[in-house]
C-alpha cells in the first residue's frame, strides 16, 4: 500500500474517532469531569503516550527557526481549538458539533489564501457564503433537542471557534511535518498544550473525584484521551505528511453522518430538519 493511500486511511480513522467522540466525551460532562478539567486530561495524557512512543523513534532536534511556528501551532491545536470544542460541546449537543465542524474546510480555504496566497474561485466563495449561512442557521434555530444541553447558542458559537482554530492548526503545522517526524513535534506540542491550558482548566480538573468514577466514565475518558487525542492527532498529522491541509479537513464531512447514527442509537441526541438543513447548507 503506497503512503498516500495509507494517508487518506489515517485521515478517516481520525474523522470516525471524532464523529464517535462528540457523543462519547458529551455523555461524561459535567457529572463526572467538567468541560475544562477533561481538556486538562487530554493534554497530559497525550503528552505522557508520545513521550513514551519518542522512545522508539528516533530522536531529532527541531531547528530554533521552527521555534515560532511550533508554539504557534500548539496554542491553535492543543489550546484554542480543545477548550472551545469541549466546552461548546457541554452546552450544545453531539449532532450539532459534528455538523458544525464541517466549516473546517472552509476555514482552511479562507485562512490558505492569507498564509499561501491559495486563490479563492468564484464557485469557492459561493460555497463559503452558504457554509456559513448553515452554520448560522444552526447558532440561531438548532435548539429544539435540549438534553444535557444548558446553551446551544453559546455552544454552537463555540465549537464554530474550535472548527476554525483547527483549520488554522492545519495550515500552520503543514511545513513542520515536512520537516519533521510526527512524534517530534507531537511529544512538544502537548507539553506546550500544558502549559496553555494549565490557567484555564486546574481548577475543574482538581474538583473530579477520581478515586470513585465509576467505569463507564472511566472508559469513556480513555477513549478521549486515548483514541481522539493521541491517536486522532497522530493520524492526523502523518495524513498531513502527503496530503494537503485542504484535503485533510475534507474529511470532516463524513462526521455528520457517523456521529448522527451514533448519537441517534445511543439516545443522546436526534436529528431534525433544522440540523438536516443546515448540514446540507454547510455541505454544498
Amino acid at each position: 500500500m503506497n503512503m498516500r493511500r495509507t494517508a487518506f486511511l489515517a485521515a478517516l480513522g481520525a474523522t470516525t474517532i471524532y464523529a464517535l467522540n462528540h457523543t462519547i466525551a458529551k455523555v461524561i460532562m459535567p457529572n463526572y469531569i467538567g468541560a475544562f478539567g477533561l481538556v486538562l486530561l487530554r493534554v497530559i495524557g497525550a503528552s505522557i503516550l508520545f513521550w513514551i512512543a519518542s522512545f522508539f523513534f528516533k530522536s531529532e532536534r527541531i531547528e530554533f527557526s521552527d521555534y515560532p511556528r511550533l508554539l504557534i501551532a500548539s496554542i491553535f491545536g492543543m489550546c484554542v481549538n480543545m477548550l472551545a470544542f469541549i466546552k461548546g460541546l457541554s452546552l450544545s449537543t453531539p449532532i450539532n458539533g459534528a455538523v458544525i465542524v464541517t466549516l473546517t474546510p472552509l476555514f482552511v480555504l479562507i485562512i490558505s489564501a492569507f498564509l499561501i496566497k491559495e486563490k479563492i474561485t468564484l464557485i469557492k466563495f459561493g460555497g463559503i457564503i452558504l457554509g456559513f449561512s448553515g452554520a448560522v442557521t444552526l447558532i440561531a434555530y438548532g435548539n429544539s433537542f435540549t438534553l444535557n444541553a444548558p446553551n446551544i447558542p453559546l455552544g454552537n458559537t463555540l465549537m464554530v471557534c474550535n472548527a476554525l482554530s483547527f483549520g488554522t492548526y492545519l495550515v500552520i503545522s503543514k511545513p513542520l511535518v515536512k520537516k519533521y517526524n510526527t512524534i517530534t513535534l507531537m511529544k512538544w506540542m502537548f507539553p506546550l498544550g500544558i502549559l496553555y491550558n494549565l490557567p484555564f482548566t486546574l481548577n475543574e480538573f482538581m474538583l473530579v473525584d477520581w478515586f470513585n468514577l465509576p467505569f463507564h466514565a472511566i472508559w469513556r475518558m480513555g477513549f478521549v484521551v486515548i483514541c481522539t487525542t493521541f491517536l486522532a492527532y497522530l493520524f492526523n498529522m502523518f495524513a498531513l505528511q502527503y496530503l494537503q491541509a485542504t484535503t485533510i479537513s475534507s474529511f470532516t464531512y463524513f462526521q455528520p453522518i457517523i456521529a448522527v447514527g451514533y448519537a441517534s442509537i445511543t439516545g443522546n441526541d436526534k436529528l431534525d430538519w433544522i440540523k438536516f438543513v443546515s448540514c446540507l447548507m454547510v455541505f454544498s
